[in-house]
């Protein structure tokens, strides 16, 4: 999971260094379509089992909500500093439990209710709506964080029907199909470093997806989960050593009241069954 957050961060890192010269869709290109391409060779052995998939329907929704969640937080990081859109980001386990009861029909009670409110707290301090550009351009990654809330439900109802590698084929698929038709729209040039940097965007992310896999399959969830937080330590460095930004007092506390909210949750969801919550 440490490996996971690495990669992924690697990847935002990337993604903001390009999308302050290129359109975001060209740069949201470079993301899915080197994925796809890295994907392809992996599962080209399997790829007829991979391709069969049990609910096509989800699988599409899945993979635009996917898509569009990268494009807003791409966008995001345009004007956002990285570690700030990071610690947005975290707010999407939270929206996942205020999910969970109308969409899974999970049982949600007063202490996780409490932590959701709390968890959103901390995004608001973060954002601080209404005081200034950077932080009306902060909207973008907390619409991202939404909406892989519901990318993360569709993915739980995917895990009944369809495997993993069916599931990651689609969402790499699916989003270079889409972005490689409208990228010709804004395309600009590349120059060799530019071509590299998106070649890393896509590798950076399929690195990651297999990580995640292998970390999951490796150790017990309640293991794993709350090393995703690392991403934040990853955020940090590379904004400072890249960017030369470092996140103000107040992102510091509220992604420290969105992680204790967002850790508070995990630990309740790992007890709920002996507990009345």
């Amino acid at each position: 999971m440490l490996v996971t957050m690495f990669m992924f961060v690697s990847m935002d890192a990337c993604a903001k260094y390009m999308v302050q010269t290129h359109d975001t869709v060209q740069v949201v290109w470079g993301r899915y379509f080197f994925h796809f391409v890295l994907l392809g060779l992996v599962l080209s052995p399997k790829l007829r089992d991979v391709v069969v998939t049990q609910n096509i329907r989800l699988q599409l929704i899945r993979s635009v909500l996917l898509l569009l969640t990268t494009g807003l937080f791409f966008t995001g990081l345009r004007y956002v500093p990285l570690a700030d859109a990071s610690s947005i980001m975290l707010a999407s386990p939270i929206v996942v439990t205020a999910l969970s009861m109308p969409i899974l029909k999970e049982k949600v009670g007063p202490r996780r209710w409490a932590s959701v409110i709390i968890g959103c707290i901390g995004a608001l301090i973060i954002i601080r709506p209404g005081t200034g550009m950077m932080q009306a351009a902060a909207f973008f990654p907390l619409g991202a964080a939404i909406l892989y809330a519901f990318y993360q439900v569709s993915t739980r109802f995917l895990s009944h029907s369809d495997s993993v590698l069916t599931t990651l084929f689609y969402s790499a698929s699916i989003g270079a199909v889409i972005t490689t038709i409208m990228v010709p729209f804004v395309w600009e040039p590349l120059d060799l470093r530019q071509w590299g940097l998106l070649a890393l965007l896509g590798i950076f992310g399929g690195l990651g997806h297999f990580a995640l896999i292998k970390a999951f399959t490796q150790a017990p969830a309640a293991t794993v989960v709350p090393f995703t937080y690392t991403n934040l330590i990853w955020a940090t460095s590379y904004g400072f050593i890249v960017f030369g930004d470092l996140p103000d007092h107040w992102t510091i506390i509220g992604a420290s009241i969105i992680v204790a909210s967002g850790l508070y949750i995990y630990h309740r969801e790992q007890v709920r069954r002996g507990d009345s919550d």
